[in-house]
């Protein structure tokens, strides 16, 4: 197979709040389609990007007191914890505040202005007589002129998909002070989507079959064709899209415009390209030859509430600026809540995925209960808590997993942990398990994963009645079938081995785990025409992976519960004391917290308080540092264990010595009413020296 080369998005969140629940699903079909193509041995530049433009950062910003550009990093910091917990592998995240963005968009518009598809035009817009300024469409609100469904957008109804001008809304109202908005006279800018080229170039490039799913391509087609209303008015096909926005606004300003800024939806997905240029830029690549390249794929992961920009402007904006259009826009549901419930803060019924972290809750039980659930088309799916606690408790667990810890500790204690030749009814099994490689290949490459996953679990119900049948167990008791014990456990670690390939997408860091103990590198779907092979030596077996618990979901998805006012004034400080005065991120980033490992751990004499830690912070060399947490740790406790450092503590001389830094650990503020120090212990795979932000 020859090697492929993509350049792979996910839709660039707003740089508003944080991730949601629906931003982690899209990451993770995006990551599981990435590292498949990676097993493939294609190669794929992964990138993502805060969007961090328009009127509703620079009001939020305002209201905090800070910048726009303050507000989106600070953002932006709070990126890393979500995508490293649910092991969401970006190559790049950048901003389209970036300088590349503001060059790659002034460039791409010009391109389009050249090519005669840019036109000013003095138009009529809503203002805000209350807050004195043009309002932006997403802070005009009224009813649909389409579908008449209540409380839509200035630009597009969630409700039907329409697109309009905000004057076209009924009853509009300013989303900023409820004030009846006024209409003011505007220059503004038009990208010409009406222009015949762009009609006819949209028109072959959505209903190819080539570019979208064969559902949103029929959603597309209406766009096309006059079509009438529920109201009885006709609408007409392709219209000119508005891509300027007046001052004041937080965005790339229009070359040769001064005071005009481009409308956020014309530079967001700029900021795909931006992203890239900035990651092939640090590898030392040129950008421009890149794109050029023939042999290169463009994919876009999105949700279908954004479909318009990006199988409408998007293409045309790359196709008449002549860059390179999009070779497939991957358009997914929503993500809903038991039964069909819409996600909802308020109601309590959103899925936090930072509290799903908090729980402790394993990140790739929720991979494997999205991929058992995502198919290539453009639909919904559910989170159910029953449903979720099943597959992963049945599947992942009882399935899967259980097959190595079935078999490996008989190899273990009885052959060296050295896998032996199988015979023929093992070569049957494995021979049926590898012949599904090209299926579950495919399967992947259309993102089918839904179905990916029922082939691998089948499989698994095929290695599980072979374990069944020949019973291990009870061959380790009988005399004389130590050959053939060991040719069916061998079978089933070889099975084992070519299910954790099909699932490797899906399971990385499991998969990881898993290399480890079968002491392999790390495995490609190449790798499934080859056996461990008779003589191969496992490592010890370790537990993979735990069972879900109900009161895990219940913790998730139970409602946060309301605090009176009366109570909250009155309430006890957390953990005993008041929270510190704010302090800004550059206070913060001062601190410099490092992961470090104790290596060492020993009393200190003539003190009953102290411990004298040896670590390892990734530097060359060890620091000594003393901890007054004897009360709580005997030293062979911390030995060995991660603890967070602040690396830039000036050094301390006392008495025993000189305490170059200081370990965080947490307790009550009073010792008495709640007694106890609890060091802080960073999860496995991080490594010493790795900074926290």
């Amino acid at each position: 197979m020859s090697q492929r080369k993509f350049f792979v998005t996910t839709a660039l969140p707003y740089a508003n709040g944080n991730f949601h629940i629906g931003h982690i699903m899209e990451y993770i079909q995006a990551d599981i389609w990435v590292r498949f193509q990676r097993m493939q041995g294609h190669a794929v530049d992964f990138v993502g990007a805060d969007d961090a433009h328009g009127a509703p950062i620079m009001i939020a910003a305002e209201k905090a007191g800070k910048t726009p550009q303050q507000f989106v990093a600070d953002i932006a910091a709070g990126r890393k914890p979500y995508l490293d917990g649910f092991h969401i592998a970006f190559d790049n995240w950048h901003s389209t505040d970036a300088p590349e963005n503001h060059v790659l968009a002034q460039q791409i518009y010009l391109d389009l202005k050249a090519a005669g598809l840019i036109e000013t035009r003095t138009i009529e817009q809503f203002f805000d007589p209350d807050k004195n300024m043009f309002l932006p469409d997403r802070f005009i609100k009224g009813e649909c002129p389409r579908c008449h469904t209540k409380d839509q957008y200035g630009d597009n109804c969630e409700s039907c998909g329409a697109v309009y001008a905000p004057t076209e809304l009924i009853q509009p109202y300013s989303a900023l002070s409820g004030a009846k908005p006024v209409l003011k006279q505007s220059e503004h800018f038009f990208f010409k989507l009406s222009d015949p080229r762009c009609v006819s170039f949209l028109e072959q490039w959505t209903q190819d079959g080539q570019h979208v799913q064969p559902e949103v391509a029929n959603k597309v087609k209406e766009w096309f064709t006059v079509r009438t209303n529920p109201d009885g008015s006709t609408s007409e096909g392709l219209g000119d899209w508005d891509i300027s926005r007046d001052a004041p606004y937080f965005g790339i300003e229009i070359p040769d415009a001064p005071g005009k800024y481009f409308y956020v939806w014309l530079d967001a997905p700029v900021g795909y390209l931006a992203s890239l240029k900035n990651l092939l830029d640090k590898r030392g690549e040129d950008y421009e030859a890149y794109m050029a390249d023939p042999s290169l794929e463009q994919y876009h992961f999105i949700g279908k509430d954004i479909v318009t920009f990006h199988t409408l402007f998007w293409p045309a904006m790359l196709k008449f600026s002549g860059r390179k259009t999009p070779d497939r826009i991957c358009v997914h549901g929503f993500l809903t809540v038991n039964n069909g419930e819409k996600m909802s803060k308020s109601r309590g019924t959103g899925l936090d995925p930072l509290k799903y972290l908090g729980l402790g809750m394993n990140p790739e039980w929720l991979r494997y209960y999205l991929a058992a659930k995502l198919n290539g088309r453009n639909e919904d799916i559910d989170f159910n808590a029953e449903d979720f606690l099943a597959r992963v408790n049945s599947d992942l667990v009882g399935k899967y997993v259980n097959i190595a810890s079935r078999a490996a500790g008989f190899l273990s204690k009885r052959f060296g942990g050295k896998l032996g030749a199988i015979s023929a009814d093992g070569l049957q099994l494995v021979s049926h398990l590898t012949a599904q490689k090209d299926t579950l290949a495919r399967l992947y490459d259309s993102r089918d994963y839904a179905r990916a996953i029922r082939e691998a679990m089948a499989c698994a119900d095929l290695v599980n009645v072979y374990v069944d049948a020949n019973k291990p167990w009870e061959l380790a008791k009988q005399e004389g079938q130590d050959e053939r014990l060991q040719d069916v456990c061998s079978t089933c670690i070889e099975a084992f081995r070519l299910l954790t390939i099909y699932l490797k997408p899906v399971l990385p860091q499991l998969a990881a785990q898993v290399e480890a103990f079968l002491q392999v590198e790390p495995m490609t779907f190449a790798d499934v025409d080859d056996l461990l092979g008779a003589g191969h030596a496992i490592g010890t077996y370790k537990h993979l992976i735990q069972r879900v618990e109900d009161k895990q979901l219940d913790a998730l998805l139970a409602p946060p519960e309301p605090v009176p006012a009366a109570a909250a004034e009155s309430a006890e400080p957390p953990g005993g004391e008041a929270l510190a005065e704010t302090i800004t991120i550059d206070d913060f980033a001062k601190v410099d917290l490092r992961i470090a490992r104790i290596v060492a751990c020993a009393p200190v004499e003539g003190s009953t308080k102290l411990l004298r830690l040896t670590l390892d912070a990734g530097e060359g060399r060890t620091r000594n540092v003393f901890s007054g947490i004897a009360s709580a740790y005997k030293p062979e406790d911390l030995q060995g264990k991660l603890t967070v450092l602040v690396a830039n503590l000036a050094p301390r001389k006392m008495k025993f010595g000189i305490s170059e830094g200081m370990v965080l650990a947490a307790s009550h503020a009073d010792e008495k009413q709640q007694p106890g120090i609890y060091v802080l212990e960073p999860w496995p795979g991080a490594q010493p020296g790795m900074r926290i932000h």
